[in-house]
């Protein structure tokens, strides 16, 4: 039978189980229901989402012919002392459970890490993470840009910059709840924003690598006020946070001496950034989206290492 590493991540809003045999990889997830209107769960509803919701996305993967050899899960946000959510215990412990009762070593990550390790794999660059390099983590909650450093028992990463109050996904589902979009809004309004005949932006103070983007929330809502047509409303949205990202790019370049910029992350799947970010490091669209893949790729590689 073949070895392979298996490795959950339960994020806020996603629910995930992946497999990694060294060579290829897939991934089972499924996004969590939030009811119409709302921006979000509760940690506590998260929790008990991601617990019944497990068995299902286990089932959705084959795993016959495979032995598995390790388990991994993502244990918390970042890998930083005190980085902690509840609804990461739901994967963890599915993992630790697993791993017991097959007799195999369990591996611990943060989110964040898996980000990175799914981003560099997908995108056909996977010797980023032996290297140093930078890379955006853009996404629901998080708007950071890491500069990664490669190390043991996997490599760290160290915020340089990013936004100091919203997020980017915020931005994009505070105006998809004014447009009436699902949440989360993302994947919406870079639809809408294809359609925009006024391809309007305002950029952000930049300082360093760090700006705010409580402004672009104001600005967005003053335009929705407006009457802004909703096309025009996503495409300002969007552009908005995505000038600012580029300037602290080119800012945190200067100072790195010009390394390799990853983007990870589910606003990172974004057709517009992606189209004004030509040099840019991409992950493939469903593999910048929160899934359990890279945190099977760490797996793999600490089981190689033998750690």
């Amino acid at each position: 039978m073949k070895k392979a590493a298996v490795a959950f991540d339960t994020s806020n809003y996603t629910t995930s189980f992946a497999v990694f045999d060294g060579e290829t990889g897939d991934n089972s997830g499924r996004l969590l229901d939030v009811a119409p209107g709302q921006l979000g769960l509760r940690q506590s509803d998260a929790l008990f989402s991601h617990v019944k919701r497990l068995p299902e996305i286990v089932r959705a993967l084959d795993l016959t012919g495979l032995e598995i050899a390790a388990v991994g899960a993502s244990v918390s946000p970042r890998e930083t002392e005190g980085s902690y959510m509840p609804c990461f215990l739901a994967g963890a412990c599915m993992a630790q459970v697993l791993a017991q009762t097959r007799g195999v070593p369990f591996y611990a990550f943060s989110h964040q890490q898996g980000h990175i390790a799914a981003a560099a794999w997908s995108a056909g660059r996977p010797g980023l993470m032996d290297e140093p390099h930078l890379a955006w983590h853009l996404s629901g909650g998080t708007t950071e840009l890491l500069f990664v450093r490669p190390g043991e028992p996997c490599f760290t990463c160290e915020i340089v910059g990013g936004t100091s109050d919203v997020s980017a996904g915020q931005i994009a589902d505070r105006t998809g709840q004014l447009l009436g979009l699902p949440f989360p809004s993302g994947k919406a309004l870079d639809e809408l924003s294809k359609a925009a005949v006024r391809k309007e932006s305002w950029t952000p103070k930049v300082n360093g690598a760090s700006f705010s983007l409580s402004g672009v929330e104001h600005k967005v809502k003053q335009r929705f006020e407006r009457g802004d047509s909703p096309e025009e409303l996503a495409f300002f949205a969007l552009a908005s946070v995505f000038s600012a990202v580029r300037k602290a790019t080119e800012n945190a370049q200067k100072k790195f001496g010009g390394v390799p910029v990853l983007y990870s992350g589910g606003v990172a799947s974004n057709s517009l950034l992606r189209e004004k970010t030509p040099d840019g490091v991409f992950a493939l669209p469903r593999y910048s989206t929160d899934n359990a893949l890279g945190v099977a790729i760490l797996t793999w590689r600490a089981l190689c290492d033998g750690r």
